[in-house]
């Protein structure tokens, strides 16, 4: 084993001082998860997650009994939260908290592994850019249960576990024991297709596409006996396994045709972008000025007068102008949007730079360190899928971060290195605890100014938000227990409340939220479904904590069902309708 193999083993093993920064980086995340459940909610999340579960938890089985256009890991989780704890949602926000404490840490360590071996100050750096995460981490912006968080630190785990299993094929250590490693990693990379589909589909088909890139490529090189082609072949066995394993699942309780039409068909269909829209992400107009500041930037750092004096302080100037210009926005705008905004561009401009980077490293050979940024770049482009910039960023904070390390490699200068990784965090951490701070990635939730109203229901122990959402809901929590028998079926439109979650009550309808993706039916077919389950409870909210109307029909869907209902109470949020 060489010398700086060995020097390699020694710094990455654990240390009192990792002990300290894991701990400070996990307790931060978490109190900014905990802060923000202290003051707000936004409902209509929270209900499809929390109800979808709770109705889990009691015996339903999506896709085959119900409607369900998500993958289920995420529910599968929360209904295990209430089987075993029962239905209280601070239980849910301590998952939150713990999922993004975890998160961060993961992070860290894999810009640590990075680092090390390329930069002396790989520790301090490593932490430099981690601290951001503790603003704009996993559950941070977003902090209640979501898939695309919970798919993000699975990614994040596969990602820690490939980056071992490429440390270990340099220690060349071709023992059969070794090989559990990659077989873990590669069934790993299968956790995250369950979590969320397209951010899921793309890390796997990465994953495998860059290993089978390596076997192919250590076939026409080297011939396969060495170790690192048997830890290649051990990662798509791993893969193999776990894919079958879990389709096999799915085949024995819900049905595969079942889940691969809701998950892949119904879903495509409903939520699907444009190729107009997938492109809209890299026509930031500050890219115009950006750009060729990164790339004046790269060419005075890297150029044959790199070593003068000049061309060294130039090109940090290009280098740090787009964060600089990011930080001085946020002191002068007057206006949350506009600095989100500036923010947000930060996006596409590392995104392109990061493309660029791994075409260079691709050029250099062919190896598994040079192939993860490629995979974390398609990752993120695959969320990007779903709602573009400014919906899909709230969860991939972290894999920003992990890119960001591998760009500020590239300087391949210390100084360099050490200056704009300070630049960078210092933009990152103020900018991005900013935006958290100013819930503009929640402006489509009516969070008004004024006191923060908190639950007293037992269930909702824990939940706080602004105005009247929650003493009207518990109003009508008291209403529905004392004038609707527990057996009698209930829609509630368009489902903004965690209803189910809070009442313990069974789910007699198959949607619980209409909206354009988790609904498959029609206004006509809403209001037959009704007749055919006997419903005998329309609730219909009129003042909804979200903006824009979710539901496109729902006024045809409410004369629909109105056709065979009369009004019974109102009250102060809601109007209550029974079937004669």
């Amino acid at each position: 084993m060489s010398q700086s193999i060995q020097q390699s083993e020694r710094g990455n093993r654990w240390q009192r001082r990792d002990s300290a920064a894991a701990a400070a980086l996990f307790l931060a995340s978490a109190a900014v998860v905990g802060w923000q459940n202290a003051h707000l909610v936004v409902l209509w999340d929270l209900s499809y997650v929390l109800d979808s579960a709770a109705r889990i938890a009691l015996g339903q089985m999506p896709y085959r009994d119900f409607p369900f256009a998500h993958a289920p890991l995420t529910f599968l989780i929360q209904a295990a939260i209430i089987r075993l704890t029962g239905r209280v949602f601070f239980h849910h926000v301590l998952y939150c908290a713990l999922v993004a404490g975890l998160g961060t840490v993961v992070a860290w360590r894999i810009v640590l592994r990075s680092l090390r071996g390329r930069m002396r100050a790989a520790w301090p750096a490593s932490l430099l850019l981690a601290a951001p995460l503790c603003a704009v981490g996993l559950y941070c912006i977003l902090p209640i249960p979501s898939y695309d968080c919970d798919c993000i630190f699975a990614v994040l785990v596969a990602m820690w576990l490939l980056q071992r299993v490429d440390h270990g094929c340099e220690t060349s250590d071709a023992s059969s024991n070794a090989l559990w490693l990659p077989f873990i990693a590669g069934a790993a990379a299968v956790a995250p297709l369950f979590f969320k589909q397209n951010i899921g589909l793309v890390f796997l088909a990465s994953v495998v596409g860059a290993v089978l890139l390596l076997l192919v490529a250590r076939l026409l090189r080297r011939g396969p006996r060495d170790a690192e082609f048997a830890a290649l072949l051990a990662v798509l066995a791993g893969a193999a396994v776990a894919l079958m394993v879990a389709l096999l699942l799915i085949q024995c309780t819900a049905g595969l045709g079942n889940y691969l039409h809701w998950t892949i068909g119904f879903a495509t269909q409903r939520r699907m972008p444009g190729l107009a829209a997938m492109a809209g992400v890299y026509r930031e107009p500050m890219l115009l000025w950006m750009l060729p500041c990164l790339v004046a930037g790269a060419l005075l750092a890297r150029g044959k007068g790199a070593k003068a004096r000049w061309a060294q302080v130039g090109s940090l100037v290009f280098l740090a102008a787009p964060f600089v210009w990011t930080l001085i926005s946020f002191v002068i705008a007057d206006d949350a949007g506009d600095r989100a905004d500036s923010l947000l561009a930060l996006w596409p401009l590392l995104l392109i730079a990061s493309a660029v980077m791994v075409l260079v490293n691709l050029r250099r050979g062919l190896s598994m360190r040079g192939l993860l940024p490629a995979i974390v770049l398609a990752t993120i482009n695959g969320t990007l899928l779903s709602q573009q910039l400014w919906g899909s960023t709230y969860a991939i904070w972290p894999l920003l971060i992990l890119l960001l390390a591998e760009l500020l490699l590239v300087l391949d200068k210390e100084l360099f290195t050490a200056a704009m990784a300070t630049m960078v965090a210092a933009t990152l951490l103020v900018c991005g605890a900013m935006y958290t701070v100013s819930e503009e990635r929640l402006s489509y939730a009516d969070l008004p100014e004024g006191p923060v109203a908190h639950a007293t229901s037992p269930e909702l122990a824990g939940m706080a938000t602004p105005g009247e959402y929650l003493p009207d809901f518990e109003e009508l929590l008291r209403f529905v227990v004392k004038q609707i028998p527990t057996g009698e079926g209930v829609i509630l439109l368009p489902g903004e409340d965690p209803f189910y979650f809070a009442t313990g009550r069974v789910p007699r309808f198959p949607v619980l939220l209409f909206d354009p993706a988790t609904d498959p039916y029609s206004p006509d077919q809403v209001a037959a479904e009704a007749r055919k389950r006997g419903i005998r409870w329309l609730i219909v909210k009129r003042e909804l904590q979200i903006k824009a109307d979710p539901t496109p029909e729902r006024a045809a869907v409410l004369a629909a069902l109105l056709k065979d209902f009369r009004l019974s109470a109102r009250l102060r949020g809601y109007d209550i309708y029974r079937r004669p």
